[in-house]
């Protein structure tokens, strides 16, 4: 998955999104930061909470 910084003309904050390898959105931020940097920096604080979730998810239910 990748964190992507976007901004809009109706919404010119910066907001991280994240989105997988097909650019489907998986999640974006609730709301805007002043800077690329800070949107992508928190957006990749976000990815590790996933990234995280996902691990302990798979330890959980193992495949056997």
């Amino acid at each position: 998955m990748n964190v992507l910084a976007v901004s809009t003309p109706h919404s010119p904050d910066w907001r991280w999104r994240i989105v997988d390898y097909v650019g489907a959105t998986v999640a974006e931020s609730p709301g805007g930061f002043a800077s690329i940097a800070e949107a992508v920096a928190a957006g990749a604080v976000h990815l590790e909470r996933l990234s995280q979730q996902d691990r302990a998810q798979v330890a959980r239910h193992p495949w056997h």
